[in-house]
């Protein structure tokens, strides 16, 4: 099993920054460390949970959605096992629940270059972010 555990969320405003905090642990995760892909997730009231970063522990490559790119940043601590979204320049519609996924790599040594929900099998309970204008 993996256990995921987020922190981190809050209220900001437009404009300003957080930064979302994952704590991973677990028999499997500490097996598999290297070949795990860590990703961030965030679903709206009413909307579907979509993908935000994905980061592959075992090279640290990176993939981002279009609509986070130039603004989010993820990245791992190994040494803590943990997970990091530094968010910038944040926008009203950035304004959700963050989930924090992992999912053990069989295929090749990176993650998918996509951001869905089926890739990832261990899942955080969620931090609220809330940007106001």
């Amino acid at each position: 099993q993996v256990q995921l555990v987020e922190s981190g969320g809050g209220s900001v405003q437009a404009g300003g920054s957080l930064r979302l905090s994952c704590a991973a642990s677990g028999y499997t995760y500490d097996r598999y460390y290297g070949r795990v892909c860590m990703g961030w997730f965030r679903q709206a009231p009413g909307k579907e949970r979509e993908g935000v970063a994905n980061i592959y522990t075992g090279g640290g490559t990176t993939y981002y959605a279009d609509s986070v790119k130039g603004r989010f940043t993820i990245s791992q601590d190994n040494a803590k096992n943990t997970l990091y979204l530094q968010m910038d320049s944040l926008k009203l519609e950035d304004s959700a629940t963050y989930y924090c996924a992992a999912g053990v790599v069989v295929v090749g040594s990176a993650c998918p270059a996509r951001l869905i929900t089926t890739d990832y099998s261990y899942w955080g309970q969620g931090t609220q972010v809330t940007v106001s204008s």
